[in-house]
């Protein structure tokens, strides 16, 4: 009998139990596929290892159960990652309200190259150099790509300031 045989006979005798364990054991059909998929890698990577008979099941019930271990264990970890990075978020928030929509509309009335530009300059604190290495072009075009969507911005916020005072708003 050869490896894949093995693995075949194992597979078809034990696949319902397997999958009744993961059901019962997880939240949703993708977790308990994920939960039988590894299962059945394992076994295929170490059929060698899987005894015969009725022991066969009880090895995947094994296998079965550390890769549930370390399904919460990803979990787990993943919400206190989120949480870690929701509370770093919002100490990083202005402590007052303070209205930047008008800063938003004259930012989202750009051109996306200019949006572009202007977002690796100021969010991401690149330089010109920098700039000009994500863009694939040379230091010279990033730096008058990027006075160019500066004047832009301005004119934009500008405009945005104009109709805010014309509509009363300010």
């Amino acid at each position: 009998m050869t490896y894949r045989d093995r693995f075949e006979a194992v597979y078809d005798a034990y696949y319902p139990a397997m999958h009744q364990y993961a059901a019962r054991r997880t939240g949703s059909p993708d977790d308990a596929a994920d939960v039988i998929s590894e299962t059945f890698l394992t076994a295929w990577r170490r059929i060698g290892d899987v005894p015969e008979g009725e022991e066969a099941l009880l090895w995947l019930y094994g296998v079965a159960r550390r890769v549930l271990a370390n399904q919460q264990r990803g979990a787990s970890r993943r919400a206190a990652l989120t949480e870690r990075l929701r509370a770093e978020l919002a100490a990083d928030r202005p402590a007052g309200s303070v209205d930047l929509d008008h800063v938003r509309a004259a930012f989202d009335a750009l051109s996306e190259r200019d949006r572009e530009v202007l977002a690796l300059a100021c969010w991401e604190g690149l330089t010109g150099q920098q700039i000009a290495k994500v863009l694939k072009c040379t230091p010279i075009v990033a730096r008058t790509r990027l006075h160019r969507a500066r004047k832009r911005m301005a004119a934009a916020l500008e405009r945005q300031t104009s109709m805010t005072v014309a509509m009363g708003e300010a």
